[in-house]
């Protein structure tokens, strides 16, 4: 017989603003023990390195955490140039020091130009992508190097904020699957050296920003009840998607898997509700059904 969980049935999300040194996962770890949450992940990992947003979702909230992943980014970095390191931030140890041309305010604008956009970019090996079912940091940590094809991303925004001989402070506003690290590697190089991150700050998430986010010490000298109002509804990431306001009858067929028929306009993903309460997700087919895709069990349960 399985173990009863002995934790809460909490779910919502909930916007940590993560501290320097510890990976993502410690931080989630932290944040549950508080909640005594059963279910818990977060949405694309920071490296110990990095600070800022970093969504945790718990229960129910765990089915849209992969939805999450693909939501645009936004940093702000400091880059380190004439130094590169194995790992590609300070972390790493040093493998090349190259001298360091003189920047001018138009060179590094011709760099933030040419970096705008569509571009290619190589993974660094410190990553958690897998070759041959092995995650590339674990092949990095055994001294090895396999060949990474290059992944196309797109920078929205690249501005710089402040430089000095060897420093650049920059704000990134990018796509899904960019590695700052990368980036500053390969601006490195396109000013005639190289360059290493020595301090990162994820600022928003999708619809998420910084300002929203709570730290850990402020989490922990709340009540358990402040912290789960602290908990942002499950639907909140997925406001992009159309939404389908269902009748009580109807809402039982989906809730059973079954598929309804539903006349609308376009076909395609949707929210649903029913009496303006979240159900989960569907799809809109072209035989004129709603087919339930994710439906989401929120009965008696803690909310967010």
């Amino acid at each position: 017989m399985s173990k009863r969980k002995s934790g809460l049935n909490v779910h919502g999300i909930l916007l940590l603003d993560k501290r320097l040194g510890v990976s993502s996962n410690q931080a989630l770890q932290e944040v549950r023990r508080l909640l005594n949450a059963n279910k818990a992940g977060h949405t694309g990992s920071l490296d110990p390195l990095a600070t800022g947003l970093l969504p945790l979702c718990f229960g129910e909230a765990t089915k849209v955490s992969t939805l999450m992943l693909d939501h645009n980014k936004r940093y702000q970095v400091t880059v380190k140039l004439g130094v590169m390191t194995d790992t590609g931030d300070a972390e790493g140890q040093i493998i090349a020091e190259m001298p360091i041309p003189v920047l001018s305010e138009q060179i590094l604008h011709d760099c933030m130009q040419h970096f705008l956009g569509d571009i290619e970019q190589v993974p660094p090996m410190y990553s958690a992508l897998k070759h041959q079912g092995k995650k590339l940091y674990e092949l990095a940590r055994e001294g090895k190097t396999v060949d990474r094809p290059a992944r196309r991303i797109h920078i929205f925004s690249l501005k710089l904020l402040t430089f000095t001989a060897d420093q650049l402070m920059l704000d990134v506003a990018c796509s899904k699957g960019t590695y700052i690290r990368s980036l500053a590697e390969d601006m490195g190089h396109y000013l005639g050296s190289c360059g290493t991150v020595t301090a990162l700050r994820r600022i928003e998430s999708g619809p998420f920003s910084i300002q929203q986010a709570i730290t850990l010490p402020e989490l922990q000298e709340m009540g358990s009840a402040q912290v789960i109002d602290k908990l942002l509804p499950i639907d909140l990431p997925l406001a992009d998607i159309p939404m389908v306001n269902l009748s009580p009858e109807q809402s039982i067929c989906i809730k059973q898997g079954q598929q309804i028929s539903y006349a609308a306009p376009k076909l395609g993903s949707v929210r649903i509700y029913c009496q303006n309460a979240f159900l989960g997700l569907g799809e809109l087919l072209i035989n004129g059904k709603l087919a339930p895709k994710k439906i989401f069990n929120l009965d008696n349960h803690i909310l967010g």
